[in-house]
């Protein structure tokens, strides 16, 4: 769509909805139609001026059926937003057009034993606190928890920080149901279950408009937080590694951090020596005297021990120290950096991280999380910090990962089936797509077989 035909295109889309929520504000348009994809420099030079033309917070799924059902006539392209704290682009409309921004439909719906439902814009950390009144918390949740939606975790989102527990957000069982609208001039409402539900994960707002989430809960527990730091690499990874497998430990969440990822983390620097290796993790409060003697079994020093309540009190949580969190605090010292996403092979896993730190270390910085797979094996995924030189070099390190049996889910593509080690979609995948977008208007080019149209 040419310049005056958007233009105009968007005039008739405002007149026609006047009392919705609009953003025109240019600062603001170009703030929304972002995401924190400047993690790579690669996305940071491919998607500049990537802009919507126009930003909508809608209020009420009578507010988003209008938006959608006058886009739709109007071939107007819609991009989804949540608070935009992914990190491939999934928000930056590379066709213009709306920006729909869910932060405002954000209520939960409802509490039971094990499970709730609420609409795609609310916050985590405001979920998670009115769920901790009933004894429960999320199952997983991303570092960035405070400004996350819960629709932005569905859609760009992988599970993390509870992900040692339960697997990444795709495990079955974690997401119960969506409830999705279509994308055509007369929506549709459909209840999507279970495996039915995923096939819009992880998909970027590319295959439906999610409006609610039914998701499964875990019980609440008082979180000791502790960092152990060593001297020895391969003496952390092992203690980490223990930790996790540790059946009789309740814990939520376990990170390694080699030599030198910990030098990044200035706010904690009092609590890290320099030069040291360090675990991070958050466990049930009566497993200290566990944790301690496993501590003791490594030769690790516990430098930073706080009770849940502790925590609390200081509005600080070392849940904000790991994850892509960790990416973020480096990037604050060192903005030159940039990262990589790993998976390593249950079983296997030690025996590559300690393979490709030997191979790669000082280069490629590993900080690596432990998790259970969607089969409930426990392994890790890496979120490593690299000294960024040329992108050349960066799809030579990408190779040497992949040559050696390590999955590499590239952050540095915006095309959803290439960031997924180059694979195509599953057929359902794409089945989806068509029921639900049969217009192709939703974040077009963010598919492969659905680029941007150029008229």
């Amino acid at each position: 769509m040419n310049a005056v035909v958007m233009r105009d295109a968007i005039e008739q889309l405002q007149q026609g909805l006047p009392d919705l929520d609009w953003i025109t504000d240019p600062g603001r348009v170009e703030r929304l139609s972002q995401d924190f994809s400047w993690f790579s420099p690669v996305l940071k030079r491919q998607l500049a001026g990537k802009l919507a033309e126009i930003v909508v917070r809608p209020r009420t799924e009578d507010e988003i059926r209008a938006v959608v059902s006058a886009c739709v006539r109007l071939k107007i392209a819609i991009t989804l937003r949540g608070s935009g704290t992914g990190n491939y682009g999934q928000t930056t409309p590379l066709a213009g057009g709306v920006v729909i921004d869910m932060t405002s439909f954000k209520s939960l719906l409802w509490t039971r034993p094990g499970v709730t439902r609420a609409q795609a814009g609310i916050r985590l950390g405001e979920l998670e606190k009115q769920l901790n009144t009933s004894g429960q918390e999320l199952r997983c949740m991303p570092s960035t928890f405070r400004s996350a939606t819960l629709g932005g975790l569905f859609g760009g989102g992988f599970g993390g920080i509870g992900s040692v527990n339960y697997g990444p957000l795709a495990a079955p069982g974690n997401v119960l149901g969506v409830r999705a609208m279509s994308i055509e001039a007369e929506p549709q409402i459909v209840e999507l279950r279970g495996e039915d539900a995923l096939r819009m994960h992880h998909q970027w707002g590319t295959n439906g408009l999610v409006l609610e989430l039914e998701i499964a809960l875990a019980p609440a527990h008082a979180w000791l937080e502790a960092i152990v730091t060593f001297d020895v690499f391969d003496q952390a990874l092992a203690f980490g590694n223990a930790l996790a497998q540790a059946p009789g430990i309740v814990k939520r969440e376990v990170a390694f951090l080699a030599s030198p990822v910990p030098d990044y983390l200035s706010s904690l620097s009092d609590r890290l020596p320099k030069g040291c290796h360090a675990v991070l993790a958050l466990v049930a409060e009566p497993g200290e005297q566990a944790l301690l003697k496993l501590i003791d079994q490594h030769d690790g020093t516990l430098s930073y021990r706080k009770t849940a309540e502790e925590a609390r009190k200081s509005h600080r949580t070392l849940m904000e120290f790991t994850w892509n969190h960790t990416t973020l605090n480096a990037l604050k010292v060192d903005p030159t950096l940039t990262y990589l996403q790993s998976s390593f092979v249950p079983g296997l896993h030690l025996q590559q991280i300690t393979e490709m730190d030997r191979l790669l270390g000082g280069e490629v910085m590993m900080h690596v999380e432990f998790l259970r797979t969607v089969d409930g094996l426990m392994t890790c995924s890496a979120l490593q910090l690299v000294r960024f030189t040329t992108e050349e070099r960066l799809n030579e390190i990408i190779a040497i990962y992949r040559q050696r049996g390590v999955r590499i889910n590239n952050p540095h593509v915006y095309i959803v089936e290439d960031g997924k080690a180059g694979g195509a979609l599953p057929i359902e995948t794409v089945q989806t797509k068509a029921r639900f977008d049969p217009h192709a208007l939703l974040n077009p080019g963010k598919l492969r077989n659905f680029p941007v149209q150029r008229k």
